[in-house]
């Protein structure tokens, strides 16, 4: 029986991104997916403009069905995630389930470059220490990273005390396994990561491609949960995950329409064309 998956995660009308984006990349991976989404927004919010739609409400109503009628997860993945009473909940909801064997991976989602989001409060970052507290997985970007931790975003390198410094700073808060994307650190773009399984520091390097496609965010957090699901250690799934994103960003360079993300459902067949040894 294939195990279930339920995204936490908000929901476009018009783009490739969040629940439209990893939904197909996870049912391709043989996965029983299911969602809870946090938001209906009307496209990416990349066009600049945009209506959101909190769905708060219903995630309780849905919560309180689902326990009735006994469905039950193998692992959660969170994303957006839109108000203080969608964090209590969402917390909630993964401790609970942590409680039960269920694998919680976190993507928290606030920024990048340097800055939140437009319309990311200050107050997000402390409602994402709390849910990363509760996770076995957790997948900040490099900007993200740095406001969980307490620590200055830098526009040029970290060396190598400052990125071994951050990933400390992180298991401080999420005693588990850690994943922090796009750090520059001699004179490269790495992952970094530690493996609380093995107890183990790593860093991967890749090479960045010079074009900006919303959702290769959610389309990695997507990859990297099937992966570990199957029984990767945390690098190699990582390692996957990034080819695997880095595959459908340059088969997908000459779109026009950049904003509304990669075509996911035209091209699952890179989500896995690259294999481990």
């Amino acid at each position: 029986m294939n195990e279930k998956i339920l995204l936490i995660n908000d929901i476009p009308g018009y783009g490739k991104v969040a629940l439209a984006a990893m939904m197909p990349i996870l049912a391709h991976m043989k996965y029983d997916v299911y969602n809870l989404p946090t938001a209906v927004v009307s496209n990416t919010l990349d066009y600049g403009k945009f209506d959101i739609l909190e769905t708060t409400e219903y995630m309780k109503k849905a919560l309180q069905v689902w326990d009735e009628l006994g469905f039950s997860f193998d692992a959660v993945t969170t994303g957006f995630i839109v108000s203080q009473e969608q964090a209590d909940i969402v917390t909630r909801f993964c401790q609970e389930q942590s409680r039960r064997g269920v694998r919680i991976f976190v993507d928290p989602i606030m920024g990048d470059e340097g800055h939140l989001y437009n319309g990311v409060e200050t107050e997000t970052v402390e409602r994402m220490r709390n849910l990363c507290r509760v996770a076995d997985y957790i997948m900040p970007n490099y900007t993200e990273a740095a406001y969980l931790a307490g620590m200055d975003c830098r526009e040029g390198d970290l060396d190598e005390t400052e990125t071994r410094q951050l990933v400390d700073a992180l298991r401080a808060i999420c005693p588990h396994s850690i994943l922090i994307t796009s750090v520059r650190t001699g004179g490269t773009y790495v992952v970094l990561g530690y493996d609380h399984e093995r107890n183990t520091y790593f860093q991967l390097p890749y090479n960045l491609i010079p074009v900006r496609f919303p959702g290769t965010g959610d389309a990695f957090s997507a990859i990297l949960t099937g992966q570990v699901l199957r029984g990767h250690a945390l690098e190699t799934a990582a390692l996957l995950s990034m080819e695997s994103v880095r595959n459908l960003i340059a088969a997908n360079m000459g779109v026009q329409d950049i904003y509304k993300g990669i075509p996911i459902e035209q091209c699952l067949n890179l989500v896995e064309e690259v294999q481990t040894d």
